[in-house]
């Protein structure tokens, strides 16, 4: 029997470069093609049931319940970075027990069948965690990048701030998309630390923190092309549009 799976959307943020004369919203609020980011993105995860899935909301949050009434939603009333959002919404699925894919309301061109091709590789290969990685068509700056040793097996994400230049080269990206089996994810989450400039809790530490308890973790690896894009920025807003219109 396959395990149950259920999503979490990190979609708390204020999107502050976002923000423009006149609007205010919330940035998975921003219209892109005529529809909110956060819309495409449970657009293509519909292949789950509604009630699997449930969003972090933080910013204004009532603008996101009220265009989404249908989706569950949990509070992050203080933005402490992705393994915060993401723990925030751990304890909103209580003691449930099987895969949880961890995504972002800002990725508005990543599709269904790469969502499912990420839930089938990870149970295929029977991992604790699977990292959705790829190459891109679009500058790689701001991404982090995917290390794997010499026989070709991942070891870790290092952000693209903490990259010496020969990282800086690696074209593997990290798409911050997972799924975790839920038992593993809450002892990650526990032993997730904040020592950076930041002081945030990064998401990105959890697979690293899984190997070293001995747990299997796996890298999905597709070309994403612009799928991979999140919106951060008026020109990045643009650009997924024109992506979509395309479609």
């Amino acid at each position: 029997m396959e395990k149950a799976v259920k999503a979490i959307i990190l979609a708390a943020g204020k999107g502050t470069r976002l923000q423009t004369e006149g609007v205010d919203a919330p940035k998975v609020m921003r219209l892109a093609a005529g529809e909110p980011l956060l819309r495409h993105v449970l657009r293509a995860l519909d292949f789950l049931p509604r009630e699997d899935i449930l969003l972090v909301l933080g910013y204004k949050k009532e603008q996101v319940v009220a265009a989404f009434p249908d989706y569950a939603w949990c509070e992050q009333s203080e933005q402490l970075g992705t393994g915060h959002a993401a723990g925030c919404g751990m304890k909103a699925l209580g003691d449930y027990e099987g895969d949880v894919l961890v995504g972002a309301g800002d990725m508005p061109l990543l599709t269904r069948d790469t969502y499912r091709g990420l839930l089938e590789e990870h149970r295929r290969a029977g991992n604790a965690c699977t990292i959705l990685t790829g190459t891109a068509d679009i500058p790689s700056k701001g991404y982090g990048r995917v290390l794997r040793n010499e026989n070709g097996e991942f070891v870790s994400i290092v952000e693209e701030k903490d990259c010496t230049p020969r990282q800086r080269e690696i074209r593997e990206l990290n798409s911050a998309v997972y799924i975790f089996d839920a038992a593993a994810l809450r002892r990650a989450l526990g032993l997730l630390k904040n020592e950076n400039a930041q002081g945030e809790y990064y998401l990105t530490d959890t697979p690293a923190i899984l190997m070293e308890l001995g747990e299997k973790v796996g890298v999905c690896c597709r070309h994403l092309g612009k799928e991979i894009l999140g919106v951060n920025t008026p020109q990045q807003l643009s650009e997924v549009e024109e992506a979509l219109l395309r479609r």
